[in-house]
This record gives C-alpha cells, structure tokens and sequence, in this order.
C-alpha cells in the first residue's frame, strides 16, 4: 500500500501513462484469473476481450468482434494476429508486456517517477474468489514485470469498508485507489450501451477511472479521452445506417482496447450446469426482461439431463435460425427508418 504522496503521485503518473497501461494488459494472465472460479477445463469459455461482447450485434454475416479484430490491426504492430472474440486467451504476452514496460518506465523515469509502482487494488476479504482472482492477477503481473518495478497491493477490505470505499464513494476523489474491479450490462441493443461507459462528458464509468464530469479536462486529454469522444460522436450521428453505425462502433472499440483505460476479463455465465429444459426453446436476449433467466414463456422440457453433444448441435440450429432472422430483419429494417 502507498505510504507517502511521492508514491500516489507515481502511480498516477504511471496509470496515465498508456504504455504502462498496455504492459499490464499483456503480462495479465486471464485464463490463471478465470481458473479461480471456473476451474481449468472452463477457463476460457468465460473469457471477454473487449467491452462489448463479440456477438452483441451482427455486421452482415459477421459478428461485432469479427469487426473489430479487422479494425484494431491498424492501431499497430501489437495486434498483428490477436483474436478478440470471447473465450480467447490472446492477451497474454510477456515479451510484449516486458517491451511495453521498458518503454513506460523510459519515459516515466524522466519524468521524476520512482519504481516501484504501488498500485492499491481494494478487494472484499470475505469474498474467498475475488480475493484468489486478486492473488493471481497480483501474481502474473509481478511475475512478468518483476517486482523492481510494479507491486499490486492487494487490500483485504470489510465488505463493509470496501463497498464504502468503490461502489457506494460519491465522487472519484473519494475512490482512492488503482486498480478498480467493476461489470457492466448492457441496458438497449446498440453498442453505445457499453461504449458511452468512458465518454469524457457523460460516461457513468468515469468515477472508477478517477475522473469527474465537467472537469479532469487535461487528464482526459492526455489519455485520448478527446479523441475517444469524436468516435463516439461519429457513430452515434450515424441514425440511418444500421451497418454503418455498428462499424463505426467498431471503431470506438477497436480504439478503447487499444487504449487499455479498461482491462475485459470474464462474463457471467458459462458455468457446468444441471439441466432438463431444452436448450434455445426459451426467448433470448443480451438486455431487457427477455434476456432474464426467470422468463419461461416456450421453454420446453425433456427428461433426461442435457448432455454436452445435445447442447451443440442445437446451439449450431440455433446460430443459422438466428443468421436467417437477422438477414430478414435487416432487409426489412429500411422499411422502418425515414
């Protein structure tokens, strides 16, 4: 934990430092992360790369991730080969990490800034999994970067003190520490659900990234926050286009991984379960009361438990029902908009 306002200084400095951020990124083992409550054979399957789920929207016949591995390739030679799509460990690089680190800590070094980097991670102590999930995420990246250069303080917090001190502080100068630990879903079926979230002006995620609406303008500046916002903006004009509008979302996307302001991890969902309803019977749907596990309406029931080959193959029906919907919506779609 930082004992001295050098330190808190540092680490700020450190954090706004998009280098540094990226070297986290890279040296942050998601899949050691997930095993902490997915065990190692379901690791994976609840991986989440991007803020916006892969397939949260269709571009034709691609999925919204699909976009953004093509759009993300122009933002350097760092994403060269990597799959953004859930359920992919393509993060996970220490050569790279150490290459990000050693060009941070360069710049950073002129700037009057010290290493280690103490970067405070609050965590609820009764809360047995975060606290292994914080372990490991403090592990491999100390590993990777060495300690000579980042500590992860992991404080073991009350629930009590903890909710206090993120969820329920009012304001970003109350939330005094790194490393937040937040989700978000999706509230209505446009990428800007989750893309608005870091929006400098109104974004509701701006308090866990320290910063406040209507101030912090130098700060935002300085992390490309400006930029960030013309992308929005550039989408969110887009009311006529469907296909357009999503791209350019993609975009958006495509630069906030890059940024690394934000670090995706997991998903609800994708744990072994026991079941005898009959997969993709139910509604589905990523927001709104059709997407509530407690809406029963066409669910249907067998009476042997769903084995692992029954799910698949009518996961794949379902994904070219889904495909052949999608088509007919989007052609009737110009239909709707004036």
């Amino acid at each position: 934990m930082k004992q001295s306002d050098k330190e808190k200084t540092d680490s700020r400095a450190a954090m706004q430092n998009k280098d540094f951020r990226k070297a986290i990124n890279f040296a942050f083992d998601r899949h050691a992360y997930a095993e902490q409550t997915n065990g190692e054979d379901g690791a994976d399957r609840i991986l989440r790369n991007t803020v916006t789920p892969s397939n949260f929207v269709q571009v034709g016949d691609k999925n919204f991730g699909d976009i953004v591995n093509e759009k993300i390739v122009n933002y350097g030679k760092d994403w060269a080969n990597i799959n953004l799509n859930d359920g992919k460990q393509d993060f996970l690089n220490p050569d790279k990490a150490k290459e990000k680190f050693a060009k941070a800590k360069e710049s950073l070094q002129a700037q009057g800034v010290t290493f280690p980097i103490h970067l405070d991670m609050p965590v609820d102590q009764t809360a047995k999994l975060d606290v292994q999930q914080a372990g490991s995420f403090k592990q491999t990246v100390e590993e990777t970067l060495g300690k000579e250069n980042v500590v992860i303080d992991v404080i073991q917090l009350s629930q009590d003190e903890k909710d206090q001190a993120t969820f329920f502080a009012d304001t970003a100068e109350q939330k005094d520490y790194n490393i937040d630990i937040s989700g978000w879903g999706g509230d209505y079926s446009d990428p800007k659900t989750y893309l608005a979230i870091p929006d400098p002006e109104t974004g509701s995620q701006l308090k866990n990234m320290g910063l406040s609406e209507g101030k912090d303008k130098e700060v935002k500046d300085k992390i490309g926050l400006a930029d960030y916002k013309k992308l929005l903006d550039q989408a969110d004009a887009e009311i006529t286009d469907t296909q357009a509008r999503y791209e350019k979302y993609a975009e958006a996307q495509a630069w906030l991984t890059d940024s690394a302001l934000f670090l995706p991890v997991q998903s609800g969902g994708a744990n072994p379960i026991f079941r005898k309803t009959v997969p993709f019977t139910g509604p589905f749907s990523f927001v709104g009361n059709k997407g509530n596990a407690d809406n029963y309406k066409y669910v249907e029931l067998q009476k042997e438990a769903v084995t692992a080959k029954q799910y698949q193959e009518l996961y794949e029906k379902w994904l070219k029902e889904k495909a052949e919907s999608n088509k007919k919506a989007q052609e009737g779609l110009a239909n709707h908009i004036q």
